[in-house]
């Protein structure tokens, strides 16, 4: 069946190019999860508060380094996205990224989780306004949605810091461990002023 309208991204539009590396600020940089990168993922999978956002643990180090395996074939297929959030000795303290991309409607989901040394020093925020604008000046995204817990106050503040707009509250949507989530939503638009942080 034909569409009406033309895709807003062509085919390509990500995975035809490499991954790029993005600084976030001296000391900060996003770039491509690596396997070797796999301590530093099982260590965020392993804390509690992370999990009590997750639907998903991870069990053994060789899933973790599939994890972190798992983007380059994402990438490459358009559909997400991931980058290590690294301190200045290329070490992941954070994750940042793009879930659900869509180039016929140019528009993706954003996921973001730092690990619990690196928290309280505005670390999501940086990293998501980072990959915010480059999501819309370099790679031609439209819109860029976010959801939360309505319990997890943290991601909120981070959501809030980098101009994401409250669009609602999705009653029941998403179950956790500790059962079903009222989830938060937000958004922002190529076109919304965008804030650094």
């Amino acid at each position: 069946m034909p569409l009406l309208v033309e895709p807003a991204l062509p085919a390509g539009s990500l995975g035809a190019h490499e991954q790029p590396h993005l600084p976030v600020r001296p000391g900060l940089t996003l770039r491509a999860w690596r396997e070797d990168d796999a301590p530093s993922v099982r260590a965020a999978f392993d804390c509690p508060s992370i999990q009590r956002w997750h639907v998903r643990r991870l069990d053994s180090d060789d899933e973790a380094r599939a994890w972190a395996a798992q983007w380059a074939d994402r990438w490459r297929d358009e559909t997400a996205a991931s980058w290590a959030i690294v301190d200045h000795d290329d070490r992941p303290v954070g994750q940042v990224g793009l879930r659900g991309v869509l180039l016929s409607e140019a528009s993706a989901q954003v996921s973001y989780w730092v690990l619990p040394a690196a928290r309280g020093r505005g670390i999501a925020a940086e990293a998501l306004a980072v990959l915010t604008r480059w999501s819309f000046t370099r790679a031609g995204l439209h819109r860029l949605a976010l959801e939360h817990s309505t319990a997890n106050a943290a991601s909120c503040r981070v959501a809030a810091r980098v101009g994401f707009t409250e669009e609602g509250v999705a009653r029941g949507s998403v179950r956790h461990v500790d059962g079903w989530h009222d989830m938060h939503l937000h958004a922002l638009l190529a076109t919304d002023p965008l804030s650094s942080g």
